[in-house]
């Protein structure tokens, strides 16, 4: 399937729009001489920066999850869903205040509901997280840390719509860059 991109010019900035709406970027349209670093950061949709941060927030819980998996299942003799569990547990609260603070910068919500919901969609990724792993590992015979990778990047996808359009969708979106 082939699909062109479109693409319009307007207020000197050339936007070129793809399928999916995390692939719009606007690309200057300006002499090489005005060009600088500092303003990389306007070129890109509010949406695709949050999607970013979202990922930089979650390789510091790739780090505590893994970390801790990895001592409760090898060090301390922990069964390997429960010491999932207990990386993927301490993952999710340490995103939720990065999460709150930095990417989408609501703190305008009320906490409390707010973090029921950031569970909720957490909750949801961690079983499908298991049942990811849970196939890979035991039906295909596949590392578990290689299938605990695997469903890290898959449920990633579904944490990020999810705390997006349900969880933070109260805040302006232009406030998360």
């Amino acid at each position: 399937m082939h699909c062109a991109p479109l693409t319009h010019f307007k207020n000197n900035f050339i936007t070129i729009k793809m399928i999916v709406p995390l692939a719009e970027i606007k690309v200057p349209f300006m002499p090489r001489n005005k060009f600088s670093l500092s303003s990389v950061p306007s070129y890109f949709t509010p949406k695709f920066l949050a999607f970013i941060k979202f990922g930089i927030t979650g390789v510091s819980g790739l780090i505590i999850d893994f970390a801790l998996t990895w001592t409760f299942k090898d060090e301390l003799n922990f069964n390997k869903f429960l010491a999932n569990g207990i990386g993927f547990t301490a993952a999710v609260i340490s995103n939720y205040f990065i999460n709150r603070n930095w990417t989408f910068k609501d703190t305008q919500a009320k906490s409390g509901l707010q973090f029921t919901a950031f569970v909720g969609v957490s909750v949801i990724g961690l079983l499908l997280n298991s049942a990811i792993i849970f196939s890979l590992d035991n039906l295909l015979y596949l590392n578990f840390y290689v299938s605990k990778a695997a469903a890290i990047i898959i449920v990633f996808f579904w944490n990020f719509s999810a705390n997006y359009f349900f969880v933070f969708k109260a805040q302006k979106k232009e406030n998360s860059i």
